[in-house]
């Protein structure tokens, strides 16, 4: 099966490509490395959650906007090669998580983004991660990812 079709089996819809809110572009590839911009959880350009974890924003609420958000990535990756079925690997996912004092819990909230890769591409999907805890996020997210794809 194709991870095209594979996206529809599990009852997703990829996002429109998302448009760059500032200067940069949403990927660009490197001989057979595409790397994806940092993606925030917007949905048609609008955060779907504001805040922090460990305050407004709970673990579960995180996880899901880790997946929104790596959602988004692949949309990136999507844009500059045409179809999914191009990557080859997902090398390395970062993912930065609004945290309020004493909030430690990053690399749960970054597992929404891992487990949905794993569910898409299998062993295709696993990657080395960081899940970093940050102060502020761009216009209050909770979660931004970005990533690193190996494609054909």
């Amino acid at each position: 099966m194709s991870f095209e079709e594979r996206v529809k089996e599990l009852g997703l819809t990829m996002p429109e490509l998302p448009k760059p809110a500032f200067s940069y572009v949403p990927a660009v590839q490197v001989g057979k490395l595409v790397f994806a911009s940092g993606q925030t959880p917007t949905v048609a350009g609008k955060l779907t959650i504001q805040g922090k974890l460990g305050r407004e924003v709970s673990i579960e609420q995180g996880q899901e906007a880790a997946r929104q958000a790596v959602l988004n990535c692949l949309a990136e990756v999507r844009g500059l090669t045409g179809s999914l079925d191009a990557i080859v690997r997902i090398v390395k996912l970062n993912g930065y998580v609004a945290s309020a004092e004493g909030f430690t819990e990053q690399p749960r909230v970054i597992n929404g983004a891992s487990t949905l890769l794993e569910e898409i591409f299998g062993k295709t999907g696993k990657h080395a991660r960081a899940a970093l805890g940050v102060a502020e996020l761009p216009a209050g997210a909770p979660v931004e990812v970005e990533m690193v794809v190996e494609v054909r």
